[in-house]
């Protein structure tokens, strides 16, 4: 998404989009930025669990995220498997972007019923999702418009996008043309060839 925290001092010049400051007795600001309204600042309490927080799913790269764990929710569902993956009850963080990219590298197509995955193309799921959540967090994410990193560096996992936002263009591994979906309201961008 996008956005950013920054630690500021409380003189510092308010930007466009700043909205919250947080000033700390250190005399220290976090300062709060968000352009598209997307992210929001909740108050909780210790010992509490915020309800928008507690049902959400496992972390993509904690080893919760298994085989047979999204396979006990894909046997359940004649979703697509990208809506599955994409599922923040199910699992978190993996968004639009990489759900396209893991699906490619697995050989999956993203519109493919979630019961009719296999066991073997479930492990190639798993293991594609972490990998590329990783690749992108070594380059700092996936910069297509706004956003930066909290060093104020762009994200340059753009440059290795193999499907997402390359419709029309030549797949990098057989030159099909790539094709463009929406599919749960979003870009959906696969090789009709790769990916069965």
């Amino acid at each position: 998404m996008s956005g950013t925290l920054r630690i500021v001092t409380p003189s510092t010049l308010i930007r466009p989009h700043d909205h919250v400051d947080l000033n700390f007795s250190d005399d220290l600001t976090l300062r709060f930025n968000d352009a598209r309204r997307f992210g929001s600042i909740l108050w909780q309490p210790k010992q509490t669990q915020h309800r928008l927080l507690h049902n959400l799913g496992v972390e993509p790269l904690s080893d919760d995220f298994s085989t047979d764990y999204l396979r006990t929710f894909a046997r359940k569902t004649r979703r697509p498997i990208k809506s599955l993956l994409m599922d923040s009850k199910i699992v978190v963080g993996i968004g639009n972007i990489y759900a396209n990219e893991a699906l490619f590298r697995a050989g999956i197509r993203p519109t493919r019923r979630s019961h009719k995955v296999s066991k073997q193309e479930t492990v190639r799921i798993v293991a594609d999702c972490k990998s590329i959540l990783q690749e992108a967090i070594e380059v700092g994410g996936t910069t297509l418009k706004d956003f930066i990193g909290v060093d104020g560096q762009q994200g340059y996992f753009k440059i290795k996008l193999k499907v997402y936002g390359r419709s029309g263009l030549g797949c990098v591994q057989c030159q099909t043309v790539l094709k463009k979906i929406i599919l749960g309201q979003r870009q959906t961008v696969y090789c009709p060839r790769c990916q069965r």
